[in-house]
């Protein structure tokens, strides 16, 4: 494994290495190889008007239109200009613009420095409004610098203040505001599991700062800097990953200026959250962050509880004017009960096996007392940029991510119709290292009258993966009913149990890909793209601890290799609409083998997308229209018929003859309309169902919508903050969510006998309603939110045994003082 890794590594650091010194020996005539002569630079620092550096503000060179943004320390940089007179233009949406003529000499450096009229507090505000324009905000999780509005494909970012405003405590209360993306289920309450376009996200769609993350940890939102959502495929980029979209978190970065905050946060059931978060200047070249917090809560679920511990150190080093390198790192351990809800009831049918949901109170625990998980999730990675010169850059990074449940409980609550239940028991440890390496190089360009924005990148990653089991699992523990809770007496000791299986399940992943943005005409563009993928899937290797360590292979190596293309037209008829067209396709590896043994290919999917992107009150509002159509041509599926023409009854053989269709409408709103007032909302209709099967015995039902796949979501958030008179910095807001009635359980299927068994049921439609309020004064401030105001009464299923439900009316307040 780590002979693979490495030299995967150490492939992708040549090749960056080889292009860096391709470019930057072309980068300037004026070199020699033995006297190289340093090319003209224009150079300087922007600052607020009390003194501290302004990052992300926008340098334009006005004779060449070439532009870059001042870094963490305020610092911007142009290289390899030719002498002359140039005109530096300084701009930043909501400033003043503010303009300087220099001169640049042979072989002198031109130094400019600019002094805001805002100071840190007053900028800091300018870039949250900025920021909430979300057709002109790059994202990182583009891997390039191309504005939203010149991308063929739909894009949400969901920003720092809003993340506070509503108190966001799990991933899933910021993912609220993306339409189109929900939370699908939450199995055992252990993990959120979310969806978009009908697809399911799992571990592969799941980023923290680039880099894939296991999604079984619940991850910490309080040192999220930003939430990225880019929807539809984004295989070209990432590989293999579900088309419905991607999420990429963004960590609070370092600055170069000394400040922080520490907060207490307190709500119903017994929550207690403390945190802190400081950041400032080592250097004249080196800044840190450190995020930090604990938290405690019991639940409305009666006997459940829950700690989470978690830091966050991050140390940003400005090696010179080029180059710039993050070392980032955290660490999360979260131990709580998990806890699979109100359970189902069977049905005595043969041919009709879907649940009905007890009814039993909202908080009726069915574990047992004893019963745990504990999870640890930690990472730490390394962020190299650099820039060629003004229009050429190299990112580059690497990193290690270790994650490990520890699990024990009772499991999968299914009654008989009378409430019975047989309690079976799970127990499970399940390790997962992660090494991941990726480059990009990214620049500007032109061919005669066509302009060019190119991205070039590698990356590799290797999974490596530890399940332990145990004979215990599946053991029946003891007897409850689920109705009557006094009809058994209940077991409240904990079984002796020991691990008698450890499978070791390696997977390696590369891609190479490239992506070009040709600008044709000022309103035309195309961007046009293709990644190759290989990804390989070795055999589990099996170990037996109670045969003195045996080993055994099962399976077969699976090896997918696919080439993913993405070509997108883009039409701008003014500079504040924006007309896409797109098509895309993604891979799906599979399991099980075809009928003569042998590994199945991977599933392509087509996605087909158009679009329109408007901005209105000057670039204040944006609303954007998207619909989509994803197509898997070749479903694996169970096959009809062996290799000797036989009925096939082995689900493991399957035969790629299946097909699903998801087609859809996304409608998103979000910004600033007028001072004080920002706004988020979004409608999202999807239709996903099995266009065609083999209708044999095993196959899914054509023309039925998939399970977990609501054909309506919405959300509608507004928060306003007063600006002016006695009420100055009073805030308060609502936030309205909408989730549309869900098949759940499995897909129905045909029998043997050509019947169709029943194993779906249904979950109505909910929506809840949150409101807050809160105030500032000077360096304090605090908020407070009730959540669920209606006592909306709703579940997230998961399959037909967790059944969990919505949190109930509650409120969550939190103080805090910024230094």
């Amino acid at each position: 494994m780590n002979r693979t890794i490495l030299t995967l590594s150490l492939a992708i650091i040549s090749l960056t290495v080889s292009a860096q010194n391709n470019l930057e020996v072309g980068s300037s005539s004026a070199r020699t190889s033995s006297h190289p002569t340093p090319a003209p630079l224009v150079k300087g620092v922007v600052r607020t008007k009390d003194g501290k550096p302004a990052s992300a503000v926008n340098i334009v060179l006005k004779e060449t239109n070439k532009g870059t943004i001042t870094n963490d320390a305020g610092e911007y940089f142009f290289y390899a200009l030719p002498e002359g007179r140039y005109t530096l233009v300084v701009s930043f949406t909501g400033l003043k613009t503010v303009e300087a003529t220099i001169e640049v000499k042979k072989g002198e450096s031109a130094v400019q420095d600019f002094v805001l009229s805002e100071n840190e507090t007053e900028l800091q505000e300018i870039v949250i409004n900025a920021s909430n324009n979300v057709n002109e905000k790059i994202t990182a999780v583009g891997k390039v610098n191309i504005k939203p509005m010149d991308l063929p494909q739909a894009v949400a970012i969901i920003g720092e203040a809003t993340i506070r405003n509503q108190q966001a405590l799990r991933l899933s209360d910021i993912i609220k505001n993306v339409n189109g993306v929900y939370l699908g289920t939450t199995r055992g309450n252990t993990q959120e599991a979310f969806m978009a376009r009908g697809y399911s996200f799992g571990n592969n769609n799941l980023f923290k700062n680039g880099f894939r993350i296991n999604s079984g940890a619940m991850p910490e939102v309080s040192s999220l800097e930003s939430v990225e959502v880019l929807k539809g495929s984004a295989a070209i980029l990432y590989g293999n990953v579900a088309p419905g979209g991607i999420v990429n978190m963004r960590s609070k970065r370092p600055k170069f200026t000394f400040g922080g905050e520490v907060s207490m946060r307190t709500g119903s059931f017994d929550l207690y959250k403390p945190a802190i978060d400081i950041y400032g200047p080592l250097s004249k070249k080196v800044a840190f962050r450190l995020n930090g917090t604990i938290e405690s809560a019991n639940s409305f679920r009666e006997s459940v509880s829950s700690k989470r511990y978690y830091i966050n150190p991050t140390i940003l080093f400005n090696i010179g004017e080029k180059t710039s390198l993050l070392l980032q790192a955290d660490y999360l351990k979260h131990d709580f009960t998990p806890d699979f809800g109100i359970g189902t009831i069977g049905t005595t049918s043969s041919t009709n096996i879907g649940k009905t949901i007890a009814d039993v109170p909202r908080s009726r625990f069915m574990g047992t007392s004893w019963q745990y998980t504990n999870t640890v999730q930690s990472t730490v990675g390394a962020e190299l940029e650099h820039r060629f010169n003004s229009d050429w850059q190299l990112t580059a990074g690497v990193s290690k991510a270790f994650y490990q449940r520890d699990y024990f409980a009772v499991e999968r609550i299914q009654a008989d119709p009378n409430g019975k239940w047989k309690r079976p028991l799970g127990k499970f440890n399940n390790k997962e290292d992660y090494y991941a390496a990726q480059a990009n190089i990214s620049g500007d360009f032109t061919t005669g009258k066509l302009g060019h924005k190119l991205l070039i990148g590698v990356d590799a990653d290797q999974y490596y993966t530890t399940n332990l089991t145990s004979a215990i699992t599946g053991v029946i523990y003891d007897s409850i009913n689920i109705l009557n809770p006094a009809a058994y007496v209940q077991r409240t000791d904990i079984p002796v149990a020991v691990w008698n299986k450890r499978d070791e399940i390696p997977v390696t992943r590369f891609g190479a890909y490239v992506q070009d943005l040709i600008t044709i005409t000022k309103k035309l563009k195309l961007l046009a793209g293709v990644r190759w993928s290989y990804q390989i899937t070795d055999q589990t290797k099996s170990y037996y601890p109670l045969n003195k360590d045996s080993m055994a292979y099962s399976g077969t190596v699976q090896i997918a290799k696919a080439f993913s293309p993405r070509f997108g037209l883009v039409y701008q008829p003014t500079e504040k609409m924006s007309v896409f067209a797109s098509y895309a396709n993604s891979f799906t590896p599979n399991t099980g083998t075809d009928i003569y043994g042998g590994a199945l290919k991977p599933s392509i999917i087509d996605q087909y997308e158009v679009g329109i992107k408007n901005d209105f009150f000057d670039k204040k509002l944006s609303a954007n229209l998207t619909v989509y159509q994803i197509i898997n041509n070749n479903l694996a599926i169970i096959a009809l018929e062996d290799k000797n023409g036989n009925l096939n009854t082995n689900t493991t053989i399957k035969q790629l003859a299946g097909q699903t269709t998801s087609r859809g409408v996304e409608v998103d709103i979000q910004g600033r309309p007028f001072e004080g007032l920002f706004v988020v909302a979004g409608y999202s209709y999807n239709n996903m169902y099995y266009s065609k099967t083999n209708k044999g015995n095993g196959s899914f039902v054509e023309g039925q919508r998939l399970v977990n796949t609501p054909q309506h979501t919405a959300n509608a958030s507004a928060f306003y903050t007063i600006s002016k008179g006695a009420l100055k910095d009073l805030k308060f807001g609502a936030v309205f969510n909408y989730v549309g009635e869900r098949q759940t359980g499995w897909n129905n299927t045909y029998q043997a006998n050509g019947t169709i068994l029943n194993r779906m049921f249904s979950v109505g439609a909910f929506s809840t309603v949150d409101a807050s309020i809160g105030y500032t004064i000077q360096k304090f401030s605090v908020m407070a939110k009730l959540a669920n105001i209606t006592n909306t009464y709703n579940y997230y299923v998961h399959e037909n045994y967790s059944i969990n439900p919505i949190a109930p009316r509650s409120v969550v307040a939190t103080v805090s003082y910024k230094f």
